[in-house]
């Protein structure tokens, strides 16, 4: 497997690449008017350019080119098919995504996009050849049915992160984790011969960490520029190509104790866990509601419930970024100590987790409350950011 420094280096120049496009887009975006206005369903403030992703593409193939030039990934590089293949998809559906932002296309429309991404992920041989299904046992899919299941994942990550984009820097971040913890999931299942040299997922995942790397300074509250649905939907591809390549193409059971015997293609659904849960959801909540189809966008995704209890932009999305990661250790504990599953451990971070983003905004409610005076006036509490 490469070394550290080599998944530094593809990393950091995907990163440095992504964050010297980011202004360029920026200022074409606002000549060419592709420009987020806020309305009842955005909450930022003033019309902000969108078209991120086009930065973040231009990332990925910079840093897919160094992965090449530097030789430490030559045994992907080995039948270039695959990567290749990859690229094309994400240049495809970054492409339906943009199209996107600025002239909005039907859902049907969206979805055949990513279809197609999808199916060339699929041809190139990026895709789901056995499942591990829990407490049954290894299913070896046939080439139809892999094809299938390799384009339903597409579609499911990549709506799952398209409709966390919802504040400043939640997608990013949340993709960065998760795309960090693949990485060493990957590097991990590499070093112990569950997975070949060639696979390409963890490179994958180190390109994505770049990118989200290279574009979050950008797009922290308050945003200069928004990833738009070319970015969220490039993210999603990229993850679920790297998932798959990991997950999807091994009989090894690996993790370190028994309950996730049946990883590692069920891990990822513990790493996005925050915007695969956003998204099942959505999609509830939408059926439920009579006259409201499930594709009609709405202002009730978690994102949207922590601001209405009263947590400000950057908290609401800490916290999700801390419920991502947390999930993400869940997932890399056991891997890598094999003394146990951190159960407990893991349990009563959460509780804490749960408390804080459920009483911290009325606690301090109550704490401005009890700072008024006898007289009825109210003493002026300090500023506190957000």
């Amino acid at each position: 497997m490469p070394g550290g420094l080599a998944y530094v280096v593809v990393g950091g120049v995907a990163a440095l690449t992504t964050g010297l496009a980011t202004p360029v887009v920026s200022r074409l975006a606002v000549r060419a008017g592709a420009l987020v206005a806020p309305d009842d369903r955005n909450v930022h403030e003033w019309p902000t350019p969108t078209l991120g992703g086009t930065a973040m593409l231009l990332g990925l193939f910079a840093g897919a080119l160094t992965a090449w030039l530097i030789g430490d990934f030559a045994a992907v590089f080995a039948a270039p098919s695959e990567i290749l293949g990859v690229l094309l998809a994400a240049a495809v559906i970054c492409a339906v995504g943009v199209i996107d932002d600025v002239r909005p296309v039907s859902a049907p429309a969206k979805v055949a996009g990513m279809v197609l991404a999808g199916s060339i992920l699929s041809l190139v041989g990026v895709s789901l050849l056995v499942v591990r299904i829990p407490f049954v046992d290894l299913v070896l899919l046939s080439p139809d049915l892999s094809a299938l299941l390799t384009v339903v994942w597409v579609v499911l990550i990549a709506n799952a992160v398209n409709l966390i984009d919802g504040l400043d820097g939640l997608a990013a971040g949340i993709v960065a984790i998760a795309a960090t913890t693949f990485l060493f999931y990957a590097v991990r299942l590499g070093d112990a011969g569950v997975i070949f040299e060639g696979n390409p997922g963890a490179l994958l995942s180190v390109l994505v960490v770049g990118m989200c790397a290279g574009f979050l300074p950008h797009n922290v509250h308050p945003a200069r520029i928004f990833m738009g649905d070319g970015g969220a939907l490039l993210l999603g591809l990229l993850m679920a190509a790297s998932t798959v390549s990991v997950g999807g193409r091994t009989d090894a059971p690996f993790s370190g104790q028994s309950f996730f015997f049946f990883a590692p293609i069920f891990i990822p659904l513990f790493i996005l866990g925050v915007p695969l849960v956003d998204m099942a959801w959505a999609i509830v909540r939408r059926a439920a509601t009579r006259g409201l189809r499930v594709t009609h966008a709405d202002k009730d995704h978690l994102h949207h419930r922590l601001l209405g209890l009263g947590h400000g932009h950057q908290r609401a999305v800490l916290i999700l970024w801390a419920w991502t990661a947390l999930l993400s250790g869940f997932v890399l504990w056991p891997t890598y100590t094999g003394s146990g599953d951190a159960i407990i451990p893991m349990g009563v971070a959460g509780v804490c987790l749960l408390l804080f983003t459920v009483l911290h905004p009325r606690l301090r409610r109550e704490g401005r409350e009890a700072g008024s005076d006898g007289s009825g006036g109210e003493v002026v509490a300090p500023h506190i950011s957000e």
